[in-house]
């Protein structure tokens, strides 16, 4: 994407349909090639019927820690009341930072170092 892109995008209004949700954890593993990585996110999803992903953060440049958003989308936008556990997985290899990613949720965000080891919270 050219800057000019990138900033038209950034500008696009949000989504009504989708919401960042609360994740209870979040840990990267290594693949099965040198060099490759993958997020896993759980947690509880408010709605029986919401879907949910991990999308990493638009950037112009790399930044230090690549945010990755936890987001919980509602097909038809009525949520059917009841709790439901997931768990979701990103192949991070090409969304990592300059020393990780920070996994961003509802209400909390988690930094995690990639490649060095330990989370930073």
């Amino acid at each position: 994407m050219s800057n000019q892109t990138t900033a038209d995008f950034i500008a696009l209004p949000t989504s009504q349909s989708s919401r960042l949700i609360d994740f209870r954890d979040a840990e990267v593993r290594p693949g099965f090639v040198d060099n490759t990585w993958f997020l896993i996110v759980s947690g509880e999803a408010p709605c029986s019927n919401m879907t949910v992903s991990l999308v990493p953060l638009v950037y112009i440049q790399q930044p230090d820690y690549w945010g990755i958003e936890v987001i919980g989308t509602l097909p038809g936008g009525i949520c059917q009341t009841a709790v439901k556990p997931y768990m979701v997985t990103l192949d991070i290899t090409s969304t990592l930072g300059k020393y990780g990613i920070e996994v961003i949720g509802a209400r909390r965000s988690e930094k995690i170092r990639v490649g060095g080891g330990g989370k930073d919270s």
